[in-house]
């Protein structure tokens, strides 16, 4: 089993930032996999972000250049750092993890863009 404690959401103005922290109580180079998933009002969850424990990152075309993934292995925490913030960004976002063979989620953080 794995926990996973989400933090860090919150209303922010477009053009803004926001810092998601995702802490596992699990090592993170236990985990095959970790990522930033979101799910906005009517629509299916999708992936926002993913890294490897060697530092590999991929994000969905409507993030590159203003959203960063990074993992701190002393912390066993992963974050989502979100800069020049869209309305269209607004959505809870979840933590994932990958662990033998199974996935394990955080709460999940609402992230609401509006001015």
């Amino acid at each position: 089993q794995v926990q996973l404690v989400e933090s860090g959401g919150g209303l922010v103005q477009p053009g803004g930032s926001l810092r998601l922290s995702c802490e596992a109580s699990a090592t993170i180079f236990s985990f095959s996999g970790m990522s930033w998933y979101r799910q906005a009002p009517g629509k299916e969850r999708e992936l926002v972000a993913a890294i490897t424990t060697d530092g590999t990152t991929n994000y969905v075309d409507s993030v590159k250049g203003r959203f960063t993934i990074s993992i701190v292995n002393a912390k066993n925490t992963m974050y989502l750092q979100m800069n020049s913030l869209k309305p269209e960004d607004t959505a809870v976002y979840y933590c994932k993890v990958d662990y033998w063979g199974y996935a394990y989620w955080g709460q999940g953080t609402q992230v609401t863009v509006s001015s």
